[in-house]
């Protein structure tokens, strides 16, 4: 004779956990507790390899984007690294007191600000591309070449 209580499925009724929410609810299963957790890793990582320089990733977004692209008003910038405008605005004057980049006013609209990268926040640039590839490497090194590729793919698709 069998004593054990019959599963759920046997049962037929959903699993739940002791909070009385379907097991779907628990924390470990949830999307945006995965999402934090790899930001987690990904942001120790990348502190790690950085060392001295005390970037954050939003910081080196704003620097790696100015470098590609050149000057551009805060608005642009803040578009094309989604960050939010009062972020863009914060990360940016920070910037400014580490001498990273520049505000000028906008020669062809006086009354838009510009920002580019300073000669010292290029030389940064430049000098940190080896260590954030490392950073890169070492985030996705969990995954194989097709994973890494599945992953981005579908990253993008919820972005």
């Amino acid at each position: 004779m069998n004593d054990a209580a019959p599963s759920s499925e046997q049962a037929g009724t959903e699993q739940v956990n002791i909070t009385g929410l379907p097991a779907e609810f628990v924390l470990a299963e949830r999307i945006q507790y995965r999402l934090r957790r790899v930001l987690q890793r990904s942001g120790a990582i990348f502190n790690d390899c950085l060392g001295q320089e005390q970037l954050t990733t939003t910081q080196w977004a704003i620097l790696l984007t100015l470098n590609t692209e050149g000057p551009l008003s805060q608005v642009r910038l803040g578009r094309l690294t989604s960050i939010d405008p009062a972020t863009t605005q914060g990360v940016v004057m920070r910037l400014i007191e580490r001498d990273l980049v520049e505000r000028h006013t906008d020669p062809r609209d006086r009354r838009r600000k510009s920002v580019r990268l300073s000669d010292s926040g290029a030389a940064l640039v430049a000098g940190l591309l080896p260590r954030v590839a490392e950073a890169h490497a070492r985030i996705m090194e969990p995954l194989s070449a097709q994973d890494r590729d599945h992953l981005l793919s579908l990253l993008e698709r919820l972005s």
